[in-house]
């Protein structure tokens, strides 16, 4: 994981704002949010492997991602872009769902918090630059 400096960080905006000023530049909500905290990521590679991640709290209001009017107001935290590896296939970990014959098929990240090539990072920054532009001009 690599810390960016963003002017993003600490600005207070409302979640719809933010969702709707983010689309275009390919952000969506991260999957690991809750009613008070959350991200919106971008896939930096195809493989969807590098990630720049723009975390948020919610100040005011409860994030509802399935709302069309949530009325969420929320305050950026530090910007970061991260990878993860994958090993190819099927998990040989997977355990069975409580409810029956499912399994989890995929593999977790065999390393969540791989190198970053600077390549990475450098795009992360111009993205982010971007999303600066639209909140802060």
């Amino acid at each position: 994981m690599q810390q960016l400096s963003s002017r993003l960080t600490s600005t207070q905006v409302a979640y719809i704002q933010a969702q709707e000023g983010l689309d275009d530049l390919g952000f969506n909500l991260g999957g690991n949010w809750d009613y008070k905290n959350g991200s919106l990521d971008r896939a930096l590679d195809r493989e969807h492997k590098v990630w720049l991640r723009l975390p948020f709290e919610v100040e005011r209001g409860e994030l509802d991602a399935e709302g069309e009017k949530t009325d969420a107001i929320i305050r950026f935290g530090q910007p970061y872009v991260l990878r993860h590896e994958y090993e190819e296939g099927l998990d040989q970990d997977a355990q069975p769902r409580t409810l029956g014959g499912f399994f989890d098929q995929f593999a977790a990240p065999s390393n969540p918090d791989a190198a970053i090539d600077e390549s990475w990072i450098g795009e992360a920054k111009r993205i982010l630059e971007q999303a600066e532009e639209r909140f802060l001009n």
